[in-house]
């Protein structure tokens, strides 16, 4: 199963729930089959995905270990800058740091352990939050939360590490949009405009907007990425070199891609892995800004930004 907490559960896949009885997965399970099956009609990557679920919660033993964290599908493993990230902060070295404002993925946080208290119900002591058990057995509503703060911890803690020439502010209010931008980064390679995402499932460029199977009807990040840097750059009086937004390495069936035309033409969609050549070098592989620009939009930036 997918590492990711946005990703479907395996009982969400089997369509049961974490307190149906043995037998109950077991014929889920094989309805499921036959509904999938690429002879019949149905999906080869869903049919992967139902016989992958089975693996992991399919025997009374599996399931236990699954239920209480332990098991091979448990989710929140480190699994580095290019694929996921865990639920809590890794140990750093003492190398120079890029300069970093604010604070990634504490609005998401915050979010995820307010509706995390509603549904663990009035009363009951919420001791851990991050709990292996109890996260994997929350609706993924409200685990997707949590993806998108890891996923904005991962990009800042990339960003840091790309040395002094580069600042980094997080969560970045818009006040005219009453939005805000995960990651404002000026380097050498330009000034961007960062969106960190972790749908938990794989997404594609279609029509100049991302789209995927967890990205709702409503949802549109290209767009509103791009409406609050515009919105911003004008409150600020700076322009943006590139629209990036980030996903996990695995989602992402192409190293990148970029819109051609339109409002968005130049926004990227980008493996994580990648995302430091993409700020070195800037979009199209040269350096945009020199080193008295940079200081100059330093200046401006730090002076101008609120965080939310």
């Amino acid at each position: 199963m997918s590492a990711s907490f946005a990703s479907r559960s395996p009982y969400e896949v089997l369509g049961v729930t974490a307190t149906s009885s043995d037998e109950e997965v077991r014929r889920a399970y094989r309805q499921r089959l036959r509904e999938t099956h690429p002879d019949t009609g149905g999906s080869a990557v869903l049919f992967h995905a139902v016989q992958q679920a089975w693996e992991v919660v399919g025997t009374p033993e599996a399931r236990a270990a699954y239920d209480s964290g332990s098991g091979s599908g448990a989710r929140g493993a480190d699994f580095g800058g290019g694929g996921r990230a865990s639920a809590h902060p890794r140990a750093e070295s003492s190398s120079p740091k890029a300069r970093s404002y604010g604070h990634p993925g504490g609005e998401e946080r915050e979010h995820y352990i307010t509706l995390m208290r509603e549904w663990v119900g009035r009363g009951v002591e919420l001791r851990d939050p991050y709990d292996a058990a109890l996260v994997r057995s929350a609706p993924r509503e409200i685990r997707r939360w949590l993806a998108k703060a890891i996923a904005e911890e991962e990009t800042a803690r990339i960003v840091s590490t790309l040395g002094i020439g580069f600042t980094v502010w997080n969560n970045v209010a818009v006040a005219k949009t009453g939005g805000n931008i995960d990651h404002v980064v000026l380097g050498p390679g330009g000034l961007f405009a960062v969106s960190s995402h972790d749908w938990g499932s794989e997404v594609r460029m279609s029509k100049g907007e991302l789209v995927g199977e967890a990205i709702g009807d409503d949802e549109e990040p290209l767009r509103s990425l791009g409406a609050n840097a515009r919105a911003l750059g004008r409150a600020v009086g700076v322009r943006f070199s590139a629209l990036v937004v980030v996903v996990p390495d695995d989602d992402l069936a192409v190293a990148y891609e970029q819109v051609e035309r339109g409002r968005q033409a130049g926004a990227v969609v980008i493996r994580r892995s990648l995302l430091p050549q993409l700020l070195r070098n800037g979009l199209g592989g040269s350096a945009g800004e020199s080193i008295d620009r940079i200081f100059d939009l330093r200046s401006r930036l730090q002076s101008s930004l609120t965080f939310v």
